[in-house]
């Protein structure tokens, strides 16, 4: 075969690939098994049963998820923005930092003295099994969203103990054991690391934003290439700063989130595909290097579904219902995000830091990290919509709404705000023509409901949910927030 041929066959592969992947979306809405979870299994199952498929270096498996990781955490902050934060943002902090903290040295605890590791062995374990991945959970729902600050909490806390979990892990390699002196250097290292990745991802941020606005491209398509390179800049940045490159670029998507800039909307789309496309590199590649028959292993499986249990179902309530006690949510909220905290990419990535880092064991340990994440995304992912159905949790059908309509303009549309009537607002169930609290000069441009657009008229009545346009003077923001939107 010529080096032509061989090459198209490679791209016909991974093209087919591709499209197999996203459509298991489609067969997980009917399974409620998360598609992530299917993408490992076959990439497992390909690199035993095709001669052809074989397992990626270490250090190439790192950096591909590393990369992809890095997309996935700023279209997490830029979908969330500084808005929504705020609103949650002592919670997602606390559970993030704190909480992390808590269930690695309770897990640690249990694997010490259950399975009978060491203590260095099973804290490398806890530190890989403790960070979470709700997107696992939002491909699990489909088309229904968790509203409400409960959903808010569980996207914050993947963004914030992702970046808290790998620098940990890093500490903890770069330690080599555990003593008096090694928790000092954890220490000094992991607060280095956040205060850095924190700085790099303000400081950056607001320089993004600001060429973002500032500098025009001469090609629509430029825009978003250009916040991509940025976000990877910000990255780069803060690792060879010592920081956490991850928390930059997810500190940096938040503060981007609310912002306006030129062709926001198309950057917003073109960063959602390149997550969603990291999301299935990451799970395809970490599947390239799952041994199946390590996993079958009596003192891989046992220990790791042993794990899992206690950790979903005793450590993770217990410890993470603690820090969640001043978010003051509803038991149903609390007790949904209690048992959402579903993992993923993340822990399977920080056991690969252990076998590239060669730890004593380093094949089992990984191996009971995978099963971990197996039945976490297995069992629990499996339940999440019953569970979700069980406590009346309150969600929202977010419809495919794949037609836009819109206008180019020169210059920045500071006039028009783009509002959601929230329940229990002036404007909810009120007439156009009653809205005495609207601004004098204000102008309702654009009504929809649905995902359909309404005739405005006088005699047109608002309800909860209407996504409606209004010009106005910039400086009337706060007048129009408080008609559209219920007070806290």
């Amino acid at each position: 075969m010529s080096d032509t041929a061989e090459f198209a066959s490679q791209v016909l592969l991974v093209a087919a690939v591709g499209i197999l992947a996203l459509l298991s979306n489609r067969l997980t809405e009917r399974i409620k098994i998360p598609a992530p979870l299917l993408v490992l299994v076959a990439a497992a199952v390909a690199v035993q049963a095709i001669p052809a498929v074989h397992q990626p270096p270490e250090r190439t498996v790192e950096r591909l998820v590393t990369v992809a990781l890095v997309c996935i955490l700023f279209n997490g902050g830029l979908h969330m923005g500084a808005r929504r934060v705020r609103e949650a943002a002592v919670p997602i902090l606390v559970i993030g930092v704190l909480g992390t903290f808590l269930t690695a040295g309770a897990i640690a605890v249990f694997i010490h003295a259950a399975v009978g590791l060491d203590w260095f062995p099973s804290l490398l374990i806890a530190t890989a099994i403790s960070p979470t991945d709700p997107a696992v959970v939002f491909s699990v729902l489909g088309q229904r969203e968790v509203s409400g600050r409960s959903g808010t909490i569980l996207e914050g806390e993947s963004g914030a103990n992702d970046p808290v979990g790998i620098a940990l892990m890093a500490s903890l390699i770069a330690a080599g054991g555990v003593s008096g002196g090694a928790f000092v250097h954890i220490a000094a290292e992991f607060t280095l690391q956040m205060g850095v990745g924190a700085l790099v991802g303000v400081v950056g941020g607001r320089a993004l934003l600001w060429f973002m606005r500032a500098v025009p491209l001469p090609s629509e398509g430029l825009y978003a290439l250009r916040t991509a390179a940025g976000v990877l800049v910000l990255y780069g940045a803060a690792t060879l700063a010592h920081g956490s490159g991850f928390l930059a670029v997810f500190v940096a998507g938040i503060l981007l989130g609310d912002a306006r800039a030129p062709y926001k909307r198309e950057i917003e789309r073109f960063h959602s595909a390149l997550a969603s496309l990291g999301e299935i590199v990451a799970f395809v590649v970490l599947g390239l290097t799952v041994d199946l028959a390590e996993l079958t292993r009596l003192d891989v499986w046992v220990p790791g579904v042993a794990i899992a249990a206690v950790l979903a179902f005793v450590v993770r309530p217990v410890f993470v219902g603690l820090c969640l006690l001043p978010a003051r949510l509803e038991r149903n909220e609390r007790a949904f995000v209690l048992f959402a905290g579903l993992k993923g990419a993340v822990p399977i990535l920080l056991g690969s830091f252990i076998l590239a880092d060669h730890v004593a064991g380093a094949e089992r340990l990984y191996a009971i990290v995978v099963v971990v994440v197996l039945f976490s995304v297995l069992v629990q992912g499996s339940l999440v919509p019953s569970v979700a159905g069980w406590l009346h949790l309150p969600m929202r059908t977010a419809e495919p709404q794949p037609w836009a309509l819109g206008v180019r303009l020169a210059d920045e549309p500071e006039s028009a705000h783009q509002l959601t009537v929230t329940p229990g607002s002036p404007a909810d169930g009120r007439r156009i023509d009653d809205l005495d609290c609207l601004p004098e000069d204000a102008w309702l441009s654009l009504v929809v409901r649905d995902g359909r657009l309404l005739p405005v008229r006088g005699d047109s009545e608002l309800r909860a949910g209407d996504v409606v346009l209004v010009i106005a003077d910039p400086d009337e923001a706060d007048a129009l927030t408080a008609t559209f939107t219920a007070p806290a």
